[in-house]
């Protein structure tokens, strides 16, 4: 009887340690996510806002992705999405050049990493810098698209624009205006 009863106890032991070893291998390994936070009491009267955090992200191609804000804010409906205040962003690339991104609130989705920056956007990449109101940045898609009043410059020109997208693999680059009558504004700085 005792045998019986330890065969199954066994069993039952090996079933959950697999389904756990799944899980870990199948959610967990294949991006290296983590919550920093500076202050161990960062989290506010157990409310949903943290004080200076920080995300570290690596996904499966070696991107690395991090993310800082002076404070973030738990959606309640939907625990993936965190609100950020005061918000920069270093983002290195396997094949390119660092990128950082200041904003003044963002949108961050621990899940895919996709962020959505607004309010006095300012990218920086090698001597180029775009400013804009919006931006929807995106390492799933490979995609970063800005956009309202966007202002383009490099050390010999200014571009103005309504809308810059870029394929951040091939660095593909559209920029236009929303409407047809509208033209791109380029200027030379000399």
């Amino acid at each position: 009887m005792f045998k019986k009863k330890f065969v199954k106890f066994f069993f039952l032991f090996l079933i959950l340690l697999s389904i756990i070893a799944y899980v870990y291998f199948n959610f967990f390994k294949n991006y290296k996510s983590k919550l920093i936070e500076k202050e161990s009491d960062s989290l506010i009267n157990n409310s949903n806002i943290i004080k200076n955090v920080e995300y570290i992200t690596i996904d499966k191609n070696g991107n690395e992705y991090l993310i800082k804000a002076e404070k973030g804010e738990i959606d309640f409906s939907n625990p993936n999405i965190i609100f950020l205040t005061k918000v920069y962003t270093l983002i290195k690339l396997t094949d390119s050049n660092e990128i950082t991104i200041f904003s003044d609130f963002g949108k961050y989705n621990s899940t895919n990493y996709d962020t959505i920056f607004s309010k006095n956007v300012i990218i920086n990449y090698l001597d180029n810098k775009i400013t804009g109101e919006y931006l929807d940045f995106s390492l799933e898609r490979n995609s970063m698209i800005i956009s309202k009043d966007v202002i383009y410059t490099n050390m010999k020109n200014i571009l103005k624009a309504e809308v810059i997208e870029m394929n951040i693999k091939t660095k593909d680059t559209k920029i236009f205006m929303h409407e047809k009558k509208k033209k791109v504004n380029i200027r030379n700085k000399n």
